[in-house]
C-alpha cells in the first residue's frame, strides 16, 4: 500500500523540522546534568484536518510539542533570627551547623552565614625563657 502523504516532506518539509527541532529539546534536556536522567521525555505530533463544507478539501495543521523534565531542586538551610529591631530574617547556612565558622576554599575564616570574621587582636604577652 502506497502512503498518503510523504512524512519528510509534507507541509513543504514543515512537518520533519517541527519534529526535529522538538526532538533536539528533548535530546537538550536529557544531556542536561540538572535534570533526572530516569524520567522520560516526550515528543507528540499533531495533524489536525478540518474539511470544508463540500468535503473536497481539508485544512491541516501540524503542530508539535514536547514534553520535557524540568531541573531538579536545589536544596539549602536557612538560619532563622531576629534583626535588632525585632523583625525575622534569614541567611543561607554556609558551615554546615549553625554558629560553627569554617574555612573558605581560599584560606579565609568565615562565620556560618559565609561573612568574614573579624581579625583577632594580638594579645600582648610576655615571653619567658627558660635555661
Amino acid at each position: 500500500m502506497k502512503p498518503i502523504i510523504d512524512l519528510n516532506t509534507f507541509a513543504s518539509g514543515a512537518l520533519a523540522e517541527k519534529v526535529n527541532i522538538e526532538l533536539q529539546k528533548a535530546l537538550d534536556n536529557i544531556a542536561d546534568p540538572n535534570t533526572d536522567h530516569k524520567k522520560a521525555r516526550k515528543v507528540t505530533v499533531s495533524i489536525t484536518l478540518k474539511a470544508n463544507e463540500k468535503r473536497n478539501l481539508a485544512n491541516v495543521i501540524v503542530d508539535t510539542k514536547s514534553t520535557l523534565v524540568p531541573a531538579v531542586g536545589v536544596e539549602t538551610e536557612l538560619i532563622i533570627d531576629y534583626t535588632p529591631d525585632g523583625k525575622i530574617t534569614g541567611a543561607e547556612l554556609k558551615s554546615g551547623i549553625p554558629g560553627q565558622a569554617f574555612i573558605s576554599d581560599n584560606g579565609e575564616i568565615l562565620d556560618d552565614k559565609g561573612k568574614p570574621l573579624p581579625a583577632e587582636e594580638p594579645v600582648n604577652q610576655k615571653v619567658v625563657q627558660f635555661k
